[in-house]
């Protein structure tokens, strides 16, 4: 029978992670990793296997994440899609930028050359832009955007949106400025006030 682990796996993953966001996969040691979660090299595979099964569990973890943070925007009465969509798109006042999207950074960084992140990279993706088309469609039902329009389109529009206005945070760009586009971005989706 093996020793009882004497760490707290939740927050050994979560300083991986945190090591992986900030240096990316390949930019990441075992050594960096053990470092980041104090946690000797036999002790990270023996709990998490390889450097790669680690990832690959973070980024999970990571993807479902995001796909259910967006899902819950659905949540709610549909004269709100709007502003859940704004709300979804804002910045705090004081925002000085956040350290970045896992996802962008993993699917930037792998996928070309690992399929299980191209495969779930993908599938996330999916999924978010599944998220901003039902909302599109509440907004639409609601008579705040066009019912004509093509709600897959403007839930692809609001998400790439989303993601461009993470690597403007992660560039620097401040919130006001941010705030701005994605402002504009909401309001050309939607109907002028009657």
């Amino acid at each position: 029978m093996g020793r009882p682990r004497k760490f707290n796996e939740r927050d050994v993953v979560a300083a991986a992670r945190r090591q992986f966001n900030e240096t990316g996969y390949h930019g990441t040691s075992v050594d960096d990793l053990s470092r980041a979660t104090g946690l000797s090299k036999g002790s990270l595979y023996g709990a998490f296997g390889d450097k790669e099964a680690l990832f690959l569990r973070i980024f999970e973890e990571y993807c479902a994440g995001s796909e259910e943070g967006v899902a819950a925007l659905v949540e709610g009465p549909e004269d709100q899609a709007i502003d859940r969509l704004r709300g979804w798109l804002t910045a705090p006042d004081d925002d000085t930028g956040r350290p970045g999207c896992l996802l962008a950074k993993a699917t930037a960084e792998l996928a070309s050359e690992n399929d299980a992140v191209a495969t779930r990279s993908l599938a996330t993706y999916e999924g978010l832009l599944d998220s901003c088309r039902l909302l599109v469609e509440q907004a639409q039902r609601a008579g705040h955007v066009d019912r004509a329009a093509d709600a897959e389109a403007l839930g692809g529009l609001i998400l790439t949106t989303q993601r461009g206005l993470e690597a403007l945070a992660k560039a620097g760009v401040d919130a006001k400025t941010r705030n701005r586009i994605a402002a504009a971005a909401v309001d050309s989706i939607t109907l002028p006030a009657s």
